[in-house]
């Protein structure tokens, strides 16, 4: 397997949020501020990279020769609420105005459905561990770079002149369709399932 394109593939071609349609609650809730995106992105990041690579360990030594395969959305989500709850206590010690102005968000990382789809694909798919982590990590930015550059636009929306009618979600709702639409363009460059 092509690591490199397995890293794009996971981070542009098949974007969790604009392509799989996942973690689209963090995506039109914490993208009005650039700086706020921003550590959402880099806490998800973490999670999600860790978490994959976990929920792969999981699945492997634990619920595969156990045969309790059923159990794998449970046991997905209690390794992502301790991942979580890691990182909310780092970020809370190194950055108190960022654990703040995340407030409801950063314990909901749990919740993020690509933070769990992620790893589902990947047992779906049967990756390696290295395949895993690398796209684990490759979904994360491809979280990280679409959380950004919305944030950015949704900034500079709000200095432009948006009629009534289109202020707040709808203009969000528009633009976050553009951005979709602006990532068919890597489809040709990687072919990942």
């Amino acid at each position: 397997m092509d690591y490199l394109s397995l890293l794009i593939g996971a981070a542009l071609v098949n974007n969790v949020v604009l392509v799989r349609f996942l973690g689209l609650c963090p995506f039109m809730g914490v993208s009005s501020k650039l700086s706020t995106s921003i550590g959402m992105s880099a806490a998800t990041t973490f999670v999600m990279s860790f978490a994959c690579a976990a929920s792969w360990l999981m699945e492997t030594y634990v619920l595969a020769p156990l045969g309790i395969g059923f159990l794998r959305i449970l046991a997905y989500i209690l390794v992502i609420a301790a991942l979580v709850q890691f990182t909310e206590t780092l970020i809370r010690k190194f950055s108190p105005p960022l654990y703040r102005s995340l407030g409801i968000y950063l314990p909901l990382i749990t919740t993020n459905c690509a933070v769990l789809g992620v790893p589902l694909i990947s047992v779906r798919d049967q990756q390696s561990f290295l395949e895993a982590l690398v796209f684990g990590f490759g979904s994360a930015l491809g979280f990280c770079l679409v959380m950004v550059m919305f944030a950015g636009m949704r900034e500079r929306l709000q200095l432009a002149n948006v009629p009534a009618s289109m202020q707040g979600a709808p203009i969000a709702l528009v633009s976050a369709g553009l951005l979709a639409m602006s990532f068919l363009g890597f489809g040709g460059l990687v072919h990942v399932s």
